[in-house]
């Protein structure tokens, strides 16, 4: 499984309502100005402590950030710690708000 997932197969996965985490790695003040619904949060600070008790080893993990830096650092961490399904999306949610969906605010 590739490293990173493009906003669009993010997009036909919910459109599809297939099974996986939306996990949102940002400020919360980020994820109160622009959100993708459904995502959840945990503050990228904060994965190392919360990723074992929040998130399933077994599932698959979509990991969203601003613009794709801090998600695919979140998604190597993952890996390593045996969330193999984990996959960063790329260029994080101001490209889901370009290429996506417009109603998402960019900032």
């Amino acid at each position: 499984m590739d490293y990173e997932i493009t906003p669009e197969d993010v997009k036909g996965k919910l459109d599809a309502s297939q099974a996986f985490t939306l996990l949102d790695v940002r400020e919360p003040w980020e994820f109160e100005t622009a959100r993708i619904e459904g995502a959840k949060l945990i503050p990228m600070g904060d994965v190392p402590s919360r990723a074992h008790q929040e998130l399933d080893p077994e599932d698959h993990i979509v990991v969203v950030c601003h613009r794709g830096i801090r998600s695919m650092n979140v998604t190597v961490w993952l890996r390593q710690q045996g969330f193999e399904k984990a996959q960063s999306m790329r260029g994080g949610i101001d490209a889901w708000s370009r290429r996506v969906d417009e109603k998402v605010p960019t900032y």
